[in-house]
């Protein structure tokens, strides 16, 4: 994926890891939140892997496919869906809508290729074109409203156009963390199933059909009791630098589970998403690098 062009503008400084290829900010990331918070702003998140599938039978062939109810989905209508495994566990996180004659979908940094594997082996005899055009579209998301898929080159006179002030995407990072809205890769790991993170509410349609990884879905919703949730985080501030996705969470010493996001939230000052242990209590003294957590309810246990 190419360097966004807007990583060019006066005052930008580059994000980190699968965000490298966008603007963290644009100088001042507190005002940047603060902007987005107060009047709305357009995000960079041209990074994203985009997919467009072709073909008259798109709609029922990825509701197929998806945990998602697909099938009569209205056109310009963004909708949420999951790739999951045999055994139910979280392969991709897809964000999707129809244009009337293609199914657009963007997923995470580096995860069109494999998406798009997947895609190709599953269509038979359907008719469908699904086609990786990452490298001539790109996502621009709206702060409390819908993402929009523009031709790159497009990029900065799409922003400019659009008529609000453009913030980096760590702007966006800590909005969603803030919403507890979970993300592929950060909030998730090989196990992930998508009752712990929340994904049940959002992408996930529990009266569909048959699709690969339904019987867990379908087993674990009925039995209520999910080995893990996804919990916000308000860390006590003593260390300057967060810790990366991944670290662990402790109790008394011994891990409960994963640190995902963490951010310095402009309102809520360093917070962070994380997955502990279904029965761990909401009032436990947790730790993570140092730093005391306090858990704020987000998925139930």
């Amino acid at each position: 994926m190419a360097v966004s062009p807007l990583l060019a503008r006066p005052g930008a400084v580059a994000g980190q890891g699968v965000d490298a290829e966008v603007a963290a900010h644009y100088g001042d990331p507190l005002r940047e939140q603060r902007v987005a918070i107060a009047d709305g702003a357009v995000v960079d998140r041209s990074h994203r892997g985009v997919i467009r599938v072709a073909g008259n039978d798109r709609l029922p062939w990825l509701h197929s496919l998806t945990s998602q109810h697909l099938e009569q989905l209205d056109p310009g209508r963004w909708t949420e869906a999951l790739v999951l495994s045999p055994h139910g566990h979280v392969e991709h996180h897809l964000v999707l809508v129809d244009d009337g004659d293609a199914v657009w979908i963007h997923v995470e940094p580096g995860a069109a290729a494999a998406l798009l594997a997947y895609l190709e082996s599953m269509r038979f005899w359907s008719a469908v074109e699904p086609e990786d055009v990452s490298s001539a579209y790109a996502v621009l998301s709206r702060v409390g409203g819908d993402d929009e898929i523009v031709p790159r080159s497009e990029l900065a006179a799409r922003v400019h156009a659009g008529g609000l002030p453009l913030v980096g995407h760590s702007a966006w990072e800590a909005l969603r963390v803030a919403a507890g809205r979970p993300r592929l890769g950060f909030e998730t790991d090989h196990r992930t199933i998508p009752h712990e993170i929340g994904w049940l509410d959002t992408a996930v349609h529990l009266d569909k059909g048959c699709y690969r990884g339904q019987e867990t879905v379908a087993r674990v919703h009925n039995l209520g009791r999910p080995p893990r949730r996804l919990v916000r985080l308000h860390l006590d501030g003593t260390e300057d630098e967060l810790p990366p996705p991944q670290t662990p969470v402790l109790l008394d010493d011994r891990p409960v589970g994963f640190l995902g996001t963490a951010v310095h939230h402009a309102e809520l000052g360093p917070i962070a998403l994380a997955v502990v242990k279904r029965q761990t209590a909401d009032d436990a003294h947790l730790f993570v690098a140092g730093m005391a957590a306090a858990i704020e309810r987000l998925v139930d246990a």
